[in-house]
């Protein structure tokens, strides 16, 4: 088969996405699919849809436009602040659209108005993470000039916590944006809006919080992808981890030094990482790197050290086994190394499931909702 390839399990994926909106919606929390990861890829789409997810996401307009090629009605999200450039694009394929900018907001207004369009704006709050986001204090003032603007709906409010600085979400601030949710409900928005908690790394609150407040909306992709928690990057009970297979063909075997020799200075990618000397071991160089993946993303199977990585070359220690040149040896990204071999056009996609019934991991089915894994 064509090399480097990742093998996307769609049958994975859609079980990952049953479990959790089942969870999720036991609590009263909607799940929005968060497609940036896969490059709006429709056929992934279509998994999340299919698993009762009924609102999908994603932070790139090209990705919605894609989606909507091939789905003209799906309620999608702009999951990040429009650009001034793209509002156009922007009001013509997403429902809704995260953001914080008032002269955004105001073009957004524009656009719609000059297509006939009503285009859904959902605020987004900072809690500390310093990503995007509105200060708490100045949210109301905001909301109230949002409203004034013509064809534009205030939707709701968000929050994004996790993903800048590693702030985690706790009943701290996933209780001060229930209280500003209380509060823009009062004068600005209906007590019926959206009021989006986070991301993936929500779901150790969501599942093991006494009371969730106001949240009610939840944007998902590296737990149903991946089916682990973002905080701790631990397995969730239940969900298959391994939805996603990275193959990289093997183009060298040689026994070589451990240590390099000469006057060392940067490596292609930064500083050279320290590696202690045991002599000569034997090395595989298999056709993929840095252009295609996030090597340090990258979990070997048992057997397999990597040792290092350039633009196209991983280089990885075989445990004193010589591997064949031609073989192949199978990864497990994590979301880092997902998303870069995605978006690369050299690692060539193979879809695989056709909605047969699996049986869960950890001997749970789809039907049976459960507490996450801590």
């Amino acid at each position: 088969m064509i090399a480097p390839r990742l093998e996307i399990d769609l049958d994975k994926i859609r079980h990952n996405a049953t479990v959790l909106a089942a969870r999720l919606r036991a609590r009263g929390v909607a799940v929005t699919g968060v497609t940036k990861a896969c490059m709006g890829d429709y056929r992934i789409a279509e998994a999340f849809l299919s698993a009762g997810i009924g609102t999908l996401g994603d932070s790139r307009i090209e990705n919605i436009e894609a989606i909507r090629r091939e789905n003209a009605t799906v309620p999608i999200t702009l999951i990040r602040s429009p650009m001034l450039s793209q509002v156009d694009r922007v009001v013509a394929h997403a429902d809704v659209s995260f953001n914080t900018e008032l002269d955004v907001i105001s073009a957004l207004s524009t656009a719609a108005r000059r297509t006939g369009r009503r285009h859904g704006v959902v605020l987004m709050v900072e809690l500390g993470d310093l990503r995007e986001g509105i200060m708490p204090g100045d949210l109301a003032e905001i909301a109230r000039r949002t409203r004034r603007f013509p064809n534009i709906v205030l939707r709701g409010i968000g929050a994004n916590l996790a993903c800048q600085s590693g702030v985690s979400p706790d009943a701290g601030n996933m209780g001060e944006l229930s209280r500003l949710a209380d509060g823009v409900a009062e004068t600005f928005c209906p007590r019926s809006g959206i009021v989006s908690g986070g991301n993936s790394s929500n779901l150790l609150w969501a599942f093991g919080a006494p009371d969730i407040g106001r949240i009610n909306d939840l944007r998902l992709g590296e737990s149903i992808l991946l089916g682990q928690e973002p905080l701790h990057r631990r397995a969730i009970d239940g969900l298959y981890v391994d939805a996603f297979t990275l193959v990289a063909e093997v183009i060298e075997m040689k026994s070589k030094p451990s240590q390099p020799w000469g006057e060392i200075a940067q490596t292609a990618f930064g500083k050279p990482a320290f590696r202690e000397d045991r002599g000569d071991v034997l090395r595989a160089i298999l056709a993929v790197g840095h252009q295609d993946i996030d090597p340090a993303g990258l979990t070997p199977p048992a057997g397999i050290e990597l040792l290092g990585a350039s633009s196209d070359h991983l280089v990885c220690g075989t445990g004193g086994s010589r591997v064949a040149v031609g073989s192949e040896i199978a990864f497990q990204p994590n979301y880092s190394a997902l998303l870069r071999a995605m978006t690369s056009g050299s690692v060539t996609k193979i879809f695989s499931g056709d909605r047969k019934r699996l049986h869960a991991p950890c001997g749970l089915s789809c039907a049976e909702p459960q507490s996450s894994a801590a």
